[in-house]
């Protein structure tokens, strides 16, 4: 009798399909990974060292930096907003944490102090202590933002 069209059907089931994955694929992209405290949180291992494994977490614009070692134990964390570093009270070595402004060049005594993370502004060192404790250092310095372009003859010269 009557017969009815699916093309108008078929197309908007196909674009409501597309919609979905796209959603679904940024909603992966975008996924808060979890786990602050844990031994193996939810997250990639960050650490420029084999002796460690370091964790980042980013919330509304505040990064987490969360220092465990092999073992899976977390040492300690910090939260670091600009250029404010705050020590958390989470790991076995929280009280071992210093903070500092400016990277500065290793002293000769700082020989055993490892790198674990680094990035443009935050580098963080462990150095174990004689007492099995964990010294963890973390220094940080302003990111200068580039210098926007005013003049078109001198684009070329920015850093």
């Amino acid at each position: 009798m009557f017969r009815k069209s699916f093309g108008f059907a078929s197309r908007s089931g196909v674009a409501a399909m597309a919609l979905t994955a796209l959603l679904s694929t940024a909603a992966f992209a975008q996924a808060p990974v979890t786990g602050l405290g844990q031994s193996w949180p939810n997250a990639a291992d960050v650490s420029v060292s084999p002796h460690y494994h370091v964790y980042v977490f980013v919330r509304d614009g505040i990064r987490y930096i969360q220092v465990n070692d092999l073992n899976g134990t977390v040492r300690a964390a910090v939260a670091v907003a600009d250029d404010v570093v705050l020590v958390l009270p989470v790991g076995a070595d929280a009280q071992y944490v210093t903070t500092r402004h400016g990277f500065a060049q290793p002293t000769q005594n700082a020989g055993v102090a490892e790198t674990v993370y680094s990035d443009r502004s935050t580098r963080i060192t462990a150095t174990p202590t004689s007492t099995g404790a964990l010294q963890v250092n973390v220094a940080t310095t302003p990111v200068i933002a580039p210098a926007i372009c005013t003049s078109p003859g001198n684009c070329g010269n920015l850093n």
